[in-house]
């Protein structure tokens, strides 16, 4: 497909989305600067790009005056019913080509498709720092370098604990659990106070990496200075009861296995799910199995997994 042919698959729509292969018509003006004009309106703003009250699409910009940061960037899978003929749909992120220098860094919480699926598409006409965990910077990497858009971003790692200066802000990275490895929370401080955000999250007191949510540092934040304002976002929090923890899975998960002595176990699993596959990989060598994987992304994950220093020796032999 030709260059010119290609741009004519990106259609923008006034409700802040924009749409890989729709029949929509396209539209060429750009949207508004979401926050308000120049030296106008409260010192701290909270914008949300996309994502708000949905499930996908996560993309924030928080500012301080006119110094912005970015938080993830992220797609949105289409609705099968009502956006027939849609590949993608992506924040509108095109008041960036007027005021990209506001911008100065992006900051990702986690490696979901939901929170880093719009990069290669956001950095064609950006280019900024790339803050995040070495698992999630890994899985950033492939899709940049895919695309050719590496020189676009420097890729800045985060570890647990850590506190730097980013834009405007002061922030703090604490781990947070989730079915996806190395997630974070931030801690945004402030003149104003402190913007605790919580990254998608899944409280999991026995976790099989043994990277618990720092809620201690929470609770020592709401004490002193306190938390101004909390954004949190967790799919289905509205749910009564607990999620099982994700080492109880694998016990079950493990017995089984080892019932269908003989036969062969298929299991299905995200590719991202590197916990997941960790536990199957156990419960192969204790059954005297070998795990294959199937799918080039399961594949490339577990491969980042080593390099990152993640996984134990079972999954190692994979």
């Amino acid at each position: 497909m030709n260059k010119r042919s290609r741009k004519q698959r990106f259609y923008r729509q006034s409700d802040g989305k924009q749409h890989i292969g729709s029949s929509l018509r396209p539209r060429r003006q750009f949207r508004d600067f979401p926050g308000p004009p120049p030296n106008q309106g409260p010192p701290l703003r909270v914008l949300p790009v996309g994502g708000l009250g949905q499930i996908g699409m996560n993309c924030m910009l928080l500012g301080l005056r006119e110094r912005y940061i970015m938080v993830d960037a992220g797609l949105l899978f289409p609705d099968e019913v009502t956006e027939v003929g849609m590949q993608k749909v992506l924040p509108d992120t095109s008041f960036l080509h007027q005021w990209r220098d506001r911008v100065e860094a992006l900051v990702i919480t986690h490696g979901h498709e939901d929170h880093i699926g719009a990069l290669p598409y956001l950095l064609t006409h950006l280019s900024l720092p790339i803050y995040g965990s070495p698992f999630t910077l890994g899985m950033i990497d492939h899709k940049l370098r895919e695309r050719s858009l590496q020189k676009n971003a420097e890729l800045r790692p985060l570890h647990d604990g850590d506190r730097i200066d980013i834009g405007p802000f002061d922030c703090e990275f604490l781990p947070v659990t989730h079915s996806i490895p190395s997630g974070n929370i931030t801690a945004f401080h402030t003149s104003q106070g402190v913007i605790l955000h919580s990254s998608d999250f899944k409280l999991d007191l026995t976790p099989v990496d043994g990277r618990r949510t720092d809620l201690s540092r929470i609770g020592a934040l709401a004490h002193d200075p306190g938390i101004r304002l909390l954004l949190a976002d967790s799919t289905n929090a509205d749910s009564p009861g607990a999620s099982r923890s994700e080492t109880e899975v694998g016990r079950n998960l493990a017995s089984l296995i080892r019932g269908q002595d003989g036969r062969r176990v298929i299991v299905a699993s995200f590719a991202s799910h590197i916990h997941r596959l960790q536990q199957l990989a156990d419960a192969a060598v204790e059954n005297d199995r070998v795990l294959v994987t199937l799918g080039l992304s399961m594949r490339r994950n577990v491969k980042l997994a080593r390099d990152v220093g993640m996984s134990t020796r079972q999954l190692e032999r994979l």
